[in-house]
């Protein structure tokens, strides 16, 4: 009877006192997962990063996508979402985000794309001036822009988002994409008594 090889585990290496890395460190069960560490003091996991594009005034969920963790994800997911929106819309698309977008490449591309930037500053160097913080708009953007984790949360609750049993990024994206539209489903009923 042939013997079953197995996966190889990461090499047997001394990490004392340096930093792991996606060079040093692999997971054995889903090589497409990337180490990603979500902010500062926070240990880094073996993640894939969701991403949603959220309408405002219903807090439908429009657009999803999920990608392999970086540090620069967030941003290239936005700006691709932003091409597939459908153009000639009678409205002024506006993009509420939080600071990790404050970047000036971002907010120039959003206003090459016809879309405004309603990036929260960060405190020092911010690509957002006083040409768009002076508008009404903006506040209500800025104050708006944090419901988007009330469907990751939802996601990750209920939706089985948490740590899923599918492997790879195109089955995992399946997965995101089709919980967000369940959340959509679940927020129905509600947007539609009123």
């Amino acid at each position: 009877m042939p013997r079953a090889t197995h996966q190889p585990r990461n090499a047997e290496v001394d990490f004392q006192g340096e930093k792991r890395s996606n060079a040093t460190h692999a997971s054995t069960t889903d090589p497409e997962a990337r180490l990603y560490k979500k902010s500062p003091g926070t240990g880094a996991t073996l993640c894939f990063m969701g991403h949603a594009l959220r309408e405002n005034r219903s807090g439908l969920i429009v657009q999803g996508d999920l990608t392999q963790a970086d540090g620069h994800a967030e941003r290239r997911t936005a700006l691709d979402m932003i091409h597939r929106h459908p153009p000639g819309s009678a409205l002024r698309l506006t993009l509420g985000v939080d600071r990790g977008y404050d970047a000036a490449g971002f907010v120039a591309d959003l206003r090459n794309a016809c879309v405004t930037p309603h990036v929260a500053q960060k405190s020092r160097h911010s690509a957002i001036n006083g040409r768009t913080t002076r508008h009404e708009g903006y506040a209500m953007s800025i104050k708006h822009r944090k419901r988007i984790e009330e469907a990751f949360g939802w996601a990750k609750t209920v939706g089985g988002m948490a740590q899923t049993v599918y492997r790879g990024v195109e089955r995992v994206r399946s997965r995101f994409i089709l919980t967000m539209a369940a959340n959509n489903l679940a927020r129905l009923p509600r947007l539609l008594a009123h």
